[in-house]
């Protein structure tokens, strides 16, 4: 059935509130769980899900995603027909258009989307951490006969109030929705994962791109349309691991699931593996004064000090009674000789000096940055 659904994945968002860690990436492409990218998610859900046309639109710092992405070859996408294709905005005769909204950014390839000859078109984010079958929520939306198919899922109701919100009745037809309600009705969340038919996508895409009223939204402007007139909206109830990963303590909650089985998201599990892309490196060292316990530690550390509880991600030097708790620590970082850090995500490439501390953060989780260490070292404190 593959042939006639085509995956579009939007990957353009910025994540502001995940600070330096997105100054120079997109959100999609944050690292994650110690060797993955946020977008090998999606990516691999598609591969599993057996399909095997994906375009992956960007916008903001796309560099670095196009880099990784590349051919799509460890996703199983580099192919002669269909396979991965990154769709950047691009320029026509009266320049260049950049992508106002999720449904600006379809809009804007529908020239795309018609040399596919989809009969299902799936809107993908890129930024969100989770496994799913595809092809059983294509199989549901074709038993629906629906016209477009949400995928939802429960939240804690004190939380409902952060997405859209979508009511139904006893069918799962979709009879409401509200984005961001202040007083929600009901804790059905929508995931931002929808199935179209790709006629009526079209319709209302272009519509939409006429309106100069429209925020060039899904949420906001084209499910509304679709309900005020009355066309068949399904919801599709999934249940599973699902974490949007939108702030520095939401990211890095999701690594800390990682260490705990029973939060439901299992990366072992052979049936459906995630796919990423990474160098080769020579195994992982624990010497004879490393201690490492409750952790994640991936291929080519070296580990002298002490590791517990924590994420550690390739390359990364942990220097003799150096001590890491409670901590995500990524590529490329050395912790330095007798340095203590406690809750903390520790990003790319950075070196945390002799004896630097950071034990009890003022309030959630710290983003250990350059500046904070410079910080330290002017205020004499080594």
């Amino acid at each position: 059935m593959n042939e006639k659904v085509v995956a579009m994945l939007l990957a353009g968002g910025q994540g502001s509130r995940l600070k330096s860690l997105t100054y120079d990436i997109a959100k999609p492409a944050i690292p994650y769980g110690g060797k993955y990218r946020i977008i090998d998610f999606p990516l691999s859900n598609c591969t599993n899900s057996g399909i095997t046309t994906v375009g992956v639109l960007t916008q903001y710092q796309p560099h670095a995603l196009h880099r990784y992405i590349g051919l799509g070859t460890p996703w199983d996408l580099d192919r002669h027909k269909g396979g991965v294709t990154m769709l950047p905005p691009y320029a026509e005769i009266d320049g260049i258009k950049w992508y106002a909204g999720t449904a600006s950014a379809i809009y804007q390839n529908i020239n795309y989307l018609t040399s596919c000859e989809p009969e299902y078109v799936l809107i993908l984010s890129g930024d969100h951490i989770y496994k799913m079958d595809y092809e059983k929520l294509v199989e549901y939306h074709k038993e629906k006969q629906a016209d477009v198919t949400v995928s939802v899922l429960e939240v804690p109701w004190e939380e409902a109030s952060r997405f859209g919100i979508v009511n139904t009745d006893d069918d799962m037809h979709i009879v409401e929705f509200d984005e961001k309600p202040e007083k929600p009705k009901s804790n059905l969340a929508s995931m931002g994962v929808y199935v179209f038919d790709w006629k009526k996508l079209e319709h209302y895409l272009e519509e939409d791109n006429s309106n100069e009223q429209s925020s060039h939204d899904f949420g906001k402007d084209i499910l509304p349309k679709m309900l005020a007139e009355q066309k068949k909206m399904v919801a599709y109830p999934f249940k599973g691991y699902w974490k949007d990963v939108g702030t520095v303590d939401s990211l890095w909650e999701a690594n800390m699931d990682l260490l705990d089985p029973s939060e439901g998201l299992v990366l072992h599990d052979p049936a459906w593996r995630i796919y990423s892309s990474n160098p080769q490196l020579p195994p992982q060292v624990i010497t004879d004064t490393g201690r490492v316990q409750g952790s994640m530690v991936n291929e080519g550390c070296v580990i002298s000090g002490t590791v517990n509880h924590s994420v550690i991600f390739q390359n990364v030097l942990v220097e003799q009674e150096a001590v890491v708790e409670d901590s995500v620590v990524m590529s490329g970082t050395k912790i330095g000789r007798g340095a203590q850090l406690s809750r903390v995500i520790v990003p790319p490439d950075v070196t945390v000096p002799e004896n630097y501390q950071l034990l009890e953060p003022a309030a959630g989780i710290t983003l250990l940055t350059q500046d904070l260490i410079d910080s330290w070292k002017e205020s004499g404190q080594q």
